[in-house]
């Protein structure tokens, strides 16, 4: 990657001359805004310690290796620079145009890398410290100063789903954020050392584009004065294509884009802007398009589920297209959205009950966690999933006494693997005692391999392979680990076959692995998908568990909603609304089964002021 880089040295805000950025196969995590690109023209040194840091660890087989942290950190800082100066160039790379007005000489002071052996299955804990001195200097070589930049990243290592279990599957990934950290300090060092010694100000930004009226398609125009060769339409679209945007509905930005120019067009860069609470919702608001080729189009989306509370209010999108070039660009458009209420009934489970002031369950903890759609739009999604997370967590906390900061709720973006690690293996354990309860939620998809053995699919899995996957015993590792009083693991959504469909007779989801102490309540029996309720906007068995807390599932009416009487109303009811209102049979079932007499039956989930009058189908 060194000689890659230095033939692609000079960086300025037009792009990079004469070669294209080189990225790598795994997910990266971008370089954060750091405010407006500074008029300086800057050239970067780095001495030899820093470029040829290699760092010795030892894989899951004991086997020694070397990763080379240098290079790919270098290419990192470069590219930071490149977006926070008008010109970067590097020492030993092609002659810049423009005269560097300071230098910037980075040596490596210090380098840690740490691998530790206390895992869970198929997980290592690794720390990487890496410190380095800045030397600023002027045109004429004239020392600025000096400042010291470190950073301590941590991360957990993922063996690779192969045979013998040995290489890391994430380990670029590790470097790569190592490299995103540094650089961010790198950049803020920068900045501050420049404006200290009289840095230029940033480069003055071009007249704000003319707004358009309020479409929800907008059309393609051009800016005054030059015309831009780029242009696209804007078009929003809600999941039942009329038009009208309702809480917990997904929704989409559609952009079509076109090179209507002789010249490629580099960096073609979607940005979305606008009201905050509708914003909140997307994974991403910028997109990267890349290049369009003369009379070339492309088309992109961004996705997001409207939160089911979100109230009824008048929103914004504003969209903005850009390219690297100092083109004029196209000026934005805004589409107008009218969001309405969802018009559920007043009795409806969306409306939170009242909070049992007089119960508490101080060392009972929920990790709620909701994947409606996945990065990968192959992947089947759950209309309600984010919402039935966000729902089960406020009920929990209004009924079942558990204070707010006994709650982690994940929802869609947010359920990465390594999310669902820190909730498990960093938040937790601290607080485990001989009373402590965990209770885990979790709405989406789950994958079961031929063998029986089940995944459950973060945001950025996918439901064919175990890549980026979370398999079920490692949870129940993590949760065994923990040494609580009683676990409990509830399921609602789709159970599919892992890989491409075959003859090949599939073994059932083994939902109990030898030797767990949590209990299973699982929506749903062997390979299928629960049934969603359009009506009420909820996965069917997570609308009868929020029914079954708020009270119902009390059949002896003492005010206490405990474990077995949930798991005895949740068979029935689930049963019962499936065939009679949707034409289907959906079973859950508690692994292992739970009797009347087991200690974990009387486990209390939630507490009622007053005790529920009949109950209504």
């Amino acid at each position: 990657m060194r000689w890659a880089v230095l033939l692609c040295l000079l960086i300025t805000v037009g792009g990079l001359w004469g070669c294209e950025k080189l990225t790598s196969s795994f997910r990266r995590t971008p370089l954060p805004d750091m405010g407006p690109r500074l008029a300086n023209s800057v050239k970067l040194t780095f001495d030899p310690s820093f470029t040829n840091l290699k760092m010795p660890y030892t894989d899951g087989c004991n086997s020694p290796h070397e990763l080379n942290v240098g290079e790919e950190v270098e290419s990192i800082m470069i590219d930071a620079a490149a977006q926070n100066f008008t010109a970067v160039t590097v020492t030993g790379g092609i002659a810049a145009p423009i005269q560097p007005d300071t230098e910037i000489l980075v040596t490596l002071q210090r380098s840690v890398l740490k691998l530790w052996a206390d895992n869970v299955y198929d997980r290592v804990p690794a720390d990487m410290t890496l410190e380095t001195l800045l030397t600023f200097k002027d045109a004429a070589g004239k020392d600025l100063g000096h400042q010291t930049v470190s950073i301590a990243h941590n991360q957990r290592l993922i063996l690779e789903p192969t045979q013998r279990r040995c290489d890391y599957g994430n380990i670029g990934e590790f470097v790569h954020d190592a490299g995103i950290a540094l650089s961010t300090q790198f950049i803020r060092a920068a900045r501050t050392q420049l404006a200290a010694t009289g840095g230029l100000p940033p480069a003055p930004a071009a007249a704000s584009p003319t707004k358009l009226t309020p479409p929800i398609v907008s059309q393609p125009t051009q800016a005054q004065g030059t015309p831009s060769a780029l242009s696209f339409k804007a078009t929003v679209l809600d999941e039942n294509s009329n038009l009208v945007f309702e809480g917990g509905e997904r929704i989409r930005v559609r952009i079509d884009l076109v090179n209507g120019g002789e010249q490629e067009l580099q960096g073609v860069t979607a940005t979305l802007t606008g009201t905050a609470s509708l914003l909140a919702q997307f994974p991403t608001t910028t997109l990267a398009v890349g290049r369009l080729q003369p009379s070339q189009s492309r088309s992109i989306e961004f996705a997001a589920t409207l939160p089911q509370a979100l109230q009824q209010q008048k929103a914004e999108i504003h969209v903005t297209i850009s390219d690297s070039g100092t083109r004029t660009q196209p000026p934005p458009q805004t589409l107008a959205l009218s969001i309405q209420s969802t018009g559920v009934n007043a009795d409806d489970v969306d409306h939170i009950p009242a909070v049992a002031t007089e119960f508490r369950q101080p060392h009972t903890y929920l990790i709620s966690i909701g994947v409606g759609s996945y990065r990968d739009q192959q992947v089947p999604s759950r209309k309600f999933a984010s919402v039935d997370a966000e729902m089960v967590s406020n009920y929990f906390q209004s009924l079942g006494g558990l204070p707010a900061s006994n709650v982690r709720l994940l929802q869609d973006w947010k359920v990465l693997r390594p999310d669902i690690d820190e909730a498990l293996l960093d938040w937790l354990p601290p607080h485990m005692n001989k009373d402590a309860v965990v209770i885990v939620y979790f709405a989406g998809l789950a994958s079961v391999s031929s063998t029986g053995e089940t995944f459950l699919v973060p945001y950025d899995g996918t439901a064919t392979t175990t890549s980026h996957t979370y398999p079920l015993k490692n949870l129940e590792a993590a949760l065994s680990r923990l040494k609580a009083k009683q676990t409990v693991f509830l399921f609602d959504g789709i159970v599919s076959r892992m890989g491409p469909e075959s003859r090949t007779k599939t073994a059932p989801p083994q939902w109990n692995p030898t030797g767990s102490s949590t209990l299973h309540v699982i929506g749903i029996s062997g390979l299928g998908q629960g049934l969603e309720d359009d009506q009420h906007r909820h996965g069917l068995f997570t609308y009868y568990l929020l029914r079954a807390l708020r009270g119902e599932a009390d059949t002896n009416r003492d005010g206490d909603v405990t474990l077995g009487e949930t798991v005895t109303y949740l068979s029935q009811k689930v049963r019962w609304a499936s065939k009679t209102h949707m034409n289907q049979e959906q079973r859950p079932l508690a692994v292992p089964a739970i009797r009347p007499t087991d200690p974990s039956a009387a486990l209390i989930l939630t507490k009622l002021a007053a005790i529920l009058g009949t109950e209504a189908h």
